[in-house]
């Protein structure tokens, strides 16, 4: 089992709670960090990757799985060959890294009582998770719920939905359980733009279709994610001397804050929901010589997000007709799709996920996901992959949580969609 930075090589179906607050104790544990690095291009961008796709290796070959490899890329796959046979052969993938937020990479998990009302989660910090600001907490009273330390996030996402896929392998070879095949793909740098997942080798994962284990609370089930794309900008003024600067001193900062002031305001993730799309200027670099902008561009609809970045285009030659003496260029790159754009006709996998949210007595939560997964690259790939929960809120901050059973509840929806897929369609 993985999570939030633990890994641990076995769980019991009939006590899975208590074996994850050992877990989470620290007991039998191996901690393995996993942040991946946005600054570094190479996949995976960090080595605490390698360490977790080795201990994945280790782990399904331990249990029996076949063709288990690792590519040069981290990318683990392996194949659990299905006693039920005539019945499509289904895949699952999680990435295995944690996002880089300007927090600690290092990950302290606490489970925690919860009782109601504001949660000290760093006494010695003062750090606290405020009802009034998370009044999502309110549905858990009375419930068991992993928190941080207050200094990281949690990595629930998606070290949660590694745990899950691995303890229904475990629970399937264990228990002699009949199902079909079944391959599975744990994927790296998910969080800088689904690197790994695009990178991943199909004719390893030959499946029919996949899900994608990663977020969100329990019952949620996401087959529509944003279109994104990012932009990064370069502007290149003139310098001099300020005593000697008129007429020839250029500014690259104002210019690229005149660029800025183009952007409707309202247009930002902070004044948004739902689903609406969004430029959110994400990192801006500057000196008097150069000045560097990134801008992440974000929208459900196809023809709207084209438009989004026509104007980005447009807002780029206008600033450069106002400053002519300024060198301008603009480089814009989509880093995923809609999965809603690659499904087609065939519901069939997201029929599954409702009738095992039905069988199991939870509420669907369909949301238009404000964001992607690995879903979205590999069903632009070709391969529908939709995305259910793992019962975990507020991912990409210290405020991330995850209550213990909202987690047993997503593990058994993955031996629920594997025990309805193994009767046929």
């Amino acid at each position: 089992m993985a999570l939030n930075g633990v890994i641990v090589s076995s769980v019991s179906r009939n006590s899975r709670q208590s074996a994850l607050k050992e877990v989470l104790n620290g007991s039998s544990t191996k901690r393995a960090s996993s942040q991946s690095d946005p600054k570094n291009k190479v996949v995976p961008s960090s080595e605490g990757q390698w360490t977790m796709a080795r201990v994945l290796e280790a782990g399904l070959k331990q249990m029996g799985l076949k063709e288990v490899e690792v590519d040069e890329h981290g990318n683990v796959t392996a194949y659990l060959p299905g006693s039920v046979k005539d019945v499509p052969t289904v895949g699952f993938v999680a990435h295995v890294d944690t996002v880089d937020v300007g927090l600690s990479p290092e990950i302290h998990p606490q489970v925690i009582h919860y009782t109601g009302g504001d949660v000290c989660l760093n006494q010695a910090k003062d750090i606290w998770i405020r009802l009034a600001e998370h009044p999502e907490l309110s549905n858990h009273v009375g419930e068991d719920i992993i928190f941080t330390d207050g200094t990281s996030v949690l990595g629930a996402d998606n070290k949660a939905g590694v745990t899950n896929i691995m303890t229904a392998l475990e629970i399937l070879v264990t228990e002699q359980i009949p199902h079909g095949d079944i391959r599975v793909a744990f994927v790296p740098d998910e969080e800088t733009g689904l690197r790994g997942s695009k990178l991943l080798d199909l004719d390893r994962f030959k499946v029919d279709f996949a899900y994608t284990v990663d977020g969100g609370e329990l019952g949620q089930l996401v087959y529509e994610t944003y279109n994104a794309a990012e932009v990064h900008i370069d502007i290149e003024g003139v310098t001099t001397h300020p005593a000697s600067a008129k007429g020839v001193l250029l500014n690259p900062i104002l210019v690229a804050v005149d660029l800025m002031a183009n952007f409707n305001r309202l247009e930002t993730p902070e004044n948004t929901d739902e689903r609406e799309g969004y430029y959110w200027f994400k990192n801006m670099s500057a000196n008097p010589a150069r000045a560097h902008l990134q801008i992440n561009i974000r929208d459900f609809d196809d023809k709207t997000f084209e438009a989004r970045k026509q104007y980005v285009r447009d807002v780029v030659q206008l600033i450069a007709k106002r400053y002519p003496r300024a060198k301008i260029n603009a480089d814009i790159e989509d880093i995923y799709r809609n999965i809603s754009g690659g499904l087609g006709e065939d519901r069939y996998p997201i029929d599954v996920m409702y009738e095992a949210l039905k069988s199991l007595n939870i509420e669907p939560k369909t949301v238009a996901m404000r964001g992607g997964t690995d879903g979205s690259a590999l069903t632009a790939r070709g391969l529908v992959t939709p995305n259910y929960f793992t019962g975990s809120y507020n991912h990409h901050g210290y405020a991330e949580f995850m209550p213990i059973e909202s987690f047993v509840a997503s593990l058994d929806m993955t031996l629920k969609v594997i025990e309805l897929i193994s009767k046929g369609r």
